[in-house]
């Protein structure tokens, strides 16, 4: 009997049985524990690996790999020596709001954390990309992400020195770039481009996210410009793929 339409709005085909309608025993682990996870709600404390294992009759090795793949989707997160219920993941506009302000509107504390600011001669391979000339000065902001101080994610910033000369002497890297940009240096943007992977992050990306190397990372590689369609600056951020999603309205 086919009850693929009883299930929820927006939920995977069949909810995930595969048409020869045998399922993976960790995959009927995962769907109890998940519905387990809903009766819970936000920050219920789950029952120990040995005890789902009894509770559901299979070995401790099926409820851990369960369990692996719903902390990876941002269902659960690992608290102290215990697993906890995650809240919803932020939602994200892909726009051209900052950071900042996408993180306020769902009544977080958005941060950033410092991890360097270089200056270097343009590589051409960027400069070819961010249209800029290949040699000229151009800045390099490495922040942390942070929404109520726990990392989100990891922002990597190039811009040329000539538009942003004191970046180094007048910019609070706990701010906002785009407000600093509007307010201090009087740039308006005016249009970007935007292009969305996933990716696993390197190790030294992990350790500075405190995430496992495993996770899955959503990658944005943006190109802006400023509103007389000058190059102003080149980002490359990433985002935890189990605390982030992203919305765009399209208009017809």
């Amino acid at each position: 009997m086919d009850h693929s339409h009883d299930q929820d709005p927006g939920a995977p085909v069949r909810s995930g049985i595969p048409e020869h309608g045998r399922i993976p025993k960790y995959y009927a682990v995962k769907t109890h524990i998940a519905r387990l996870v809903d009766e819970l709600g936000e920050g219920g404390l789950l029952p120990t690996e040995r005890d789902l294992s009894e509770e559901y009759e299979v070995a401790r090795e099926t409820v851990r790999q369960a369990l692996r793949e719903l902390l990876l989707e941002g269902r659960l997160r690992r608290q102290g020596r215990g697993t906890v219920v995650a809240g919803p993941k932020l939602e994200q506009p892909l726009s051209l709001a900052s950071y900042t302000e996408g993180v306020r509107r769902q009544g977080l504390t958005p941060g950033r954390s410092l991890i360097s600011l270089d200056r270097f001669p343009c590589p051409e391979a960027l400069a070819a990309e961010a249209g800029l000339e290949r040699g000229e000065p151009v800045w390099h902001l490495e922040r942390v992400l942070l929404a109520d101080d726990e990392r989100m994610g990891l922002e990597s910033t190039y811009v040329a020195v000539r538009r942003v000369p004191d970046l180094d002497r007048d910019f609070d890297p706990d701010s906002s770039f785009y407000t600093y940009l509007n307010e201090r240096i009087g740039i308006t943007f005016g249009d970007a481009d935007e292009r969305i992977e996933t990716v696993l992050a390197t190790p030294r990306e992990a350790l500075l996210i405190g995430t496992p190397p495993a996770l899955p990372m959503l990658l944005i590689h943006r190109v802006s410009r400023d509103t007389q369609g000058r190059p102003l600056e080149r980002v490359r951020t990433l985002y935890r793929g189990d605390r982030f999603s992203f919305t765009a309205h399209l208009g017809g």
